[in-house]
């Protein structure tokens, strides 16, 4: 019960990684405030209350400031300030070579996965600062470092949130608030398990562990980066990708280039 008294504020809720976070959070005793636009939002308010845990719930697009500051204003009036926000957020949509991608599709990419955490950001650090404490983490990728073939906007947003991270670091540790990020890799996500076979086994076959992560995962490196024991990691940037962010070059040993390339068609 690390996060006892404390608020959270969960964006992407509805599912995924996210309904994965709120639901770790509320066993470790926080109070949620849960963000999304998805209609399974409420999904995971009522699993959430199921547990025992206050949950409030709003749907918002948290690329227009207006409604991130409407949603915010009544989570803070039902569960009070809040002291932790997780911006997990995202979308992975646009999937087009840079020649092809649509300008609309290019800023709406970067309006929701880079300008959505900054909206969140700025609409809570007034209470952080005033208490004196305060925990952000943004969700990011491995594509925020590496680059994703045919997704040059997911990349740059998510390089993005890197700098936004490091920002709010050196603007606000003083004011006992951390900032940091998570950068997972294939997470076994419903998304992820709906992938084509021929995809998914293609980018497992580049990571080290030979699995996909789990949600659970994730969301246990989230509540630890928000509990006090936490408290003097920030502007940290930390992989949780099975060790897919190494280099994978091979060059002393074909009997590991046969394995991979078996696993690559599937073979094992």
């Amino acid at each position: 019960m690390r996060l006892m008294g404390k608020v959270a504020l969960v964006t992407g809720a509805g599912g995924g990684i996210g309904r994965a976070i709120a639901m770790r959070l509320a066993r470790e005793g926080a109070s949620l405030a849960l963000l999304d636009l998805a209609d399974t939002l409420e999904e995971t308010a009522a699993a959430v209350r199921e547990t025992g845990g206050l949950c409030a719930s709003a749907q918002a697009d948290i690329a227009d400031p207006a409604q991130v500051g409407a949603a915010l204003a009544s989570l803070r009036e039902r569960l009070g300030p809040i002291g932790c926000l997780v911006n997990n957020a995202g979308i992975t949509d646009q999937v087009a070579p840079l020649v092809r991608m649509a300008h609309h599709a290019w800023e709406r990419e970067l309006a929701v996965n880079l300008s959505g955490p900054f909206n969140l950001i700025q609409a809570v650090l007034p209470d952080m600062v005033a208490q004196g404490h305060g925990r952000i983490v943004n969700i990011a990728s491995i594509a925020a470092r590496g680059g994703l073939f045919n997704q040059a906007g997911y990349s740059a947003s998510k390089a993005g949130l890197l700098g936004l991270t490091r920002n709010v670091t050196l603007e606000h540790a003083r004011h006992g608030i951390t900032c940091n990020a998570i950068l997972p890799g294939l997470i076994g996500t419903p998304a992820v398990q709906a992938m084509p076979a021929l995809v998914r086994d293609d980018a497992l076959a580049l990571v080290p562990a030979r699995r996909t992560g789990e949600p659970a995962e994730v969301a246990a490196l989230v509540a630890f980066l928000c509990s006090d024991e936490a408290g003097f990691i920030n502007g940290a940037e930390i992989d949780i990708d099975g060790g897919a962010h190494l280099c994978q070059v091979v060059l002393g040993s074909a009997r590991e280039i046969r394995e991979r390339q078996a696993a690559q068609r599937g073979e094992g």
